[in-house]
């Protein structure tokens, strides 16, 4: 039990306390003043603040603890069988039908600690009943012993029944918060591997890239020196600037070096010219951003332009701005949009996409470069159709 687990049972436990608190105080008023018991009120009402004081420290000590042990818990149920042995002593020992919460002790200790420690706690628990068995004497001069009994014994059953009804959902709740968190966990385990893998693919492939392009813009530096006709110039021209686009790519997956968004935006225009880009937003003239952050935009550019594309609408409006040490985002598509029933992010799962010829890698990448930098990524329905996604980067350390 480290960490959040042992905090929600020690919490948990706080809150019992409390209720046990005040079911012993209230147990003695009413036994000492309306049934007249003969109750040696001084050392109940020593263990009532006794358990106070430690309830106290106890949620004082939880809002400045950040992990826990086993120990830990174990020492505070073994307060509260400590208080509960000298509770039941002082008050009719053997007799008393309130020794039995003990048991509810033990299935707490059961519910939330290792075997190790639950044997330890009951054991501790068979030792303070036996100790209160032992050295308690039934009260003196008690009328209708029976019937006291009867109610104790009643009263004992529905308070045990509540604490194991309350603790085991709490139990519950927190154990499926857990799996979900385990599986999510384990989805994002397996889109990394798969990025590690994508990856070390990339850079072999850009190693063997790297000859072929050299030959490509060769070839068109030739032929840009032999044609004389404006148009097949023009049509040179940018068959050189993509070349060097891609010779660019290839060379930063090699040396990553922190990069120009405002260019990063201009080099896509020329991949995608049918795109009709709508750029607001201003960017310091000095700002130098992460590689990742780069192909961050680049991903969510061309998902949004292949969605404009699908549905007849190729317009993309982009927001980037620059403030208070964070990059602030936003890409609007006005493509058919989504399901809002469907939850598109978090993105887990690599190679799986939701186009026909898609290959499930530009969200999930997205998304574990938001996860590495802490930033924060989301997606919404756009007004009036297509899809709307927020990102937000701190940028601390950047080049500005």
């Amino acid at each position: 039990m480290l960490g959040s687990s042992a905090i929600s049972f020690l919490r948990t436990l706080c809150s019992l306390r409390w209720l046990a608190i005040a079911g012993q105080a209230v147990t003695v008023l009413v036994a000492s003043d309306l049934l007249g018991l003969p109750l040696p009120l001084q050392p109940l009402w020593l263990g009532v603040g006794a358990l106070i004081t430690f309830n106290i420290y106890a949620s004082l000590r939880l809002r400045r603890t950040l992990d826990l042990s086993y120990g830990t818990a174990f020492a505070h149920l073994l307060v509260d069988m400590v208080v509960l042995a000298w509770m039941v002593g002082w008050s009719g020992g053997l007799t008393n039908p309130f020794g039995t919460m003990f048991l509810v002790l033990i299935a707490l200790a059961a519910f939330a600690l290792p075997r190790n420690w639950a044997f330890a706690a009951a054991l501790a628990s068979l030792t303070g009943y036996t100790a209160a068995a032992v050295f308690g004497q039934p009260l003196a001069g008690t009328p209708n012993t029976y019937l006291l009994l009867l109610y104790g014994l009643g009263a004992n059953f529905l308070i045990s029944a509540a604490v194991v009804l309350y603790f085991s959902t709490r139990l519950a709740s927190d154990l499926r918060v857990r799996e979900r968190e385990l599986a999510l966990l384990r989805e994002r385990f397996t889109r990394n591997e798969g990025i590690v893998a994508l990856a070390t693919h990339a850079a072999a492939m850009a190693h063997e890239l790297n000859t072929p392009l050299a030959t490509m813009t060769l070839l068109a530096d030739e032929i840009a020196a032999e044609v004389e006709e404006p148009e097949v110039r023009a049509d040179v021209e940018t068959l050189r600037e993509l070349l060097t686009l891609c010779r660019e790519r290839i060379r930063n997956l090699a040396v990553p070096t922190e990069v120009d968004l405002v260019r990063v935006v201009g080099q896509w225009r020329l991949v995608r010219p049918t795109i009709d880009l709508r750029r607001t937003g201003t960017l310091p003239p000095t700002l130098r951003v992460e590689p990742s952050i780069a192909h961050l935009l680049q991903a969510l550019l061309n998902n949004a332009a292949d969605a404009g594309e699908q549905a007849g609408d190729p317009r993309i409006d982009l927001h980037l701005e620059y403030r208070d040490g964070a990059l602030k985002g936003e890409v609007r598509d006005h493509g058919r949009g989504f399901d809002p029933d469907h939850t598109v992010l978090p993105a887990t799962t690599l190679f799986h996409s939701g186009k026909p010829d898609g290959l499930g890698v530009g969200l999930a990448l997205s998304h574990a470069t938001v996860e590495q930098l802490g930033g924060e990524m989301t997606i919404t329905a756009a007004e009036g159709g297509g899809a709307c996604i927020r990102f937000y980067l701190p940028l601390e350390g950047s080049g500005t």
